[in-house]
């Protein structure tokens, strides 16, 4: 891969993660190279644990309980 073209994904993909970010979409890519680096000895959750995990920790939301709007 020639350098500006690499130097083209690498900023497409910034700006990929960042959206996500702003709309509160949290990066599974970034979660599990995190694990891998820091916990090696522990499996990542799978992206639909990692999802539900991380609706849970931005609503709050346990077994029961519901949210009207606020």
């Amino acid at each position: 891969m020639s350098a500006p073209l690499a130097r083209a994904r690498f900023v497409c993909e910034a700006i990929a993660q960042s959206a996500r970010l702003m709309v509160g979409v949290p990066d599974y890519a970034t979660y599990v190279d995190h694990r891998r680096r820091v916990h090696p000895d522990a499996p990542p959750m799978s992206r639909e644990e990692f999802f539900r995990d991380r609706q849970q920790a931005r609503y709050g939301l346990g077994k029961g309980q519901f949210r009207c709007c606020c």
